[in-house]
């Protein structure tokens, strides 16, 4: 297919990709309410058909790679934000966010994590497009990432939360309570802020860690900046639905933090393999490309992927069963 027409195909999905997200919206703030098991399952298949059948339309009109591409770059920043649900867990819990405005505040997060994704995939896109070193920072940060992953507790997310929520009860009057899911209140005749923005502060700092994850892992599967946007997009619809879908399910989940790190040092490990192999750096091997270090392929990170998400959620669920029927 040609330039000119691969440029009509983004145009398209994107205009596309938009109208579903302000329905989606709309809904949410034209009818906020608790929704059922039904309501959730089916918005979530929903999300789930449509980004397969756009990478099978990608498949169709680019070639297998790139089709490829989106699938694991897809799984991959899905599996990032099931993991992004626990903290919103943690948030929602930690300030009592009425269950009927929940939905208004997991909108902004992912609005907020479009944003700040959108922008860190401009500018990693032109710091690729500029140094192909900068891969070995990516994979180093990913390898980081990963171990941080695998050993973190939800008290250290707790307590980053507990600085910022001094940080902003120092600055500014918070209520005691809430009003419905707005920012501001009248209290005595005067206005002040709810708790609701000491949540969306929150959430918008969780969106701002997993954005700095997210996007080099997308990035250590494909430099296109139209698949690395559009599987970060499909991953972030239905989250909304999934977070009431999971519910109490996500703390059954102890093992998918694991996969999740799997995959992340993988991917840096494939990051660094990369930047050895396109190395330019003249204190690395006299400037010249390391011809032994390998690339691995789209195929290859797939299956990987897969198999981890697979792997961690079995073992977790058969954990959860075992520990039920001791229980009992």
């Amino acid at each position: 297919m040609s330039e000119n027409s691969y440029f009509w195909f983004e145009a398209i999905s994107m205009v596309a990709i938009t109208a579903i997200l302000l329905a989606d919206l709309l809904i949410v703030f034209k009818r906020p309410h608790i929704p059922s098991t039904k309501e959730s399952s089916l918005w979530v298949a929903f999300y789930a058909v449509l980004a397969v059948i756009f990478g099978l339309i990608i498949g169709q009109l680019f070639g297998a790679t790139k089709a490829t591409e989106f699938f694991a770059g897809w799984l991959t920043e899905y599996s990032l934000s099931i993991d992004n649900l626990f903290v919103f867990v943690i948030i929602m819990t930690r300030f009592a966010v009425p269950k009927k405005y929940q939905q208004e505040v997991l909108m902004v997060g992912v609005v907020l994590a479009l944003v700040l994704r959108g922008i860190f995939i401009v500018v990693g896109a032109a710091l690729i497009e500029q140094f192909s070193w900068i891969f070995y920072i990516f994979g180093a940060f990913l390898l980081y990432t990963a171990y941080h992953q695998a050993f973190r507790s939800h008290e250290d997310e707790e307590e980053t939360e507990s600085k910022l929520i001094q940080l902003l009860r120092k600055r500014i009057q918070v209520s005691d309570g809430f009003d419905g899911a707005k920012i501001r209140t009248l209290v005595n005749g005067k206005k002040v802020f709810t708790p609701m923005i000491v949540v969306f502060a929150a959430i918008a700092l969780t969106d701002v860690m997993f954005a700095f994850d997210s996007i080099p892992a997308i990035f250590g599967i494909t430099t296109d900046p139209f698949i690395v946007f559009t599987a970060n997009v499909f991953a972030l619809m239905g989250l909304r639905q999934l977070y009431f879908l999971l519910g109490g399910l996500l703390d059954k989940l102890e093992y998918l933090k694991y996969g999740i790190a799997f995959i992340l040092g993988f991917i840096g490990f494939k990051l660094v393999a990369h930047a050895m192999h396109v190395n330019e750096l003249p204190f690395i091997n006299g400037g010249k490309h390391i011809e032994w270090a390998p690339e691995i392929s789209s195929n290859t990170s797939l299956i990987v992927i897969v198999a981890s998400i697979a792997v961690s959620a079995i073992v977790s669920v058969i954990t959860a069963n075992r520990k039920k029927a001791k229980s009992n």
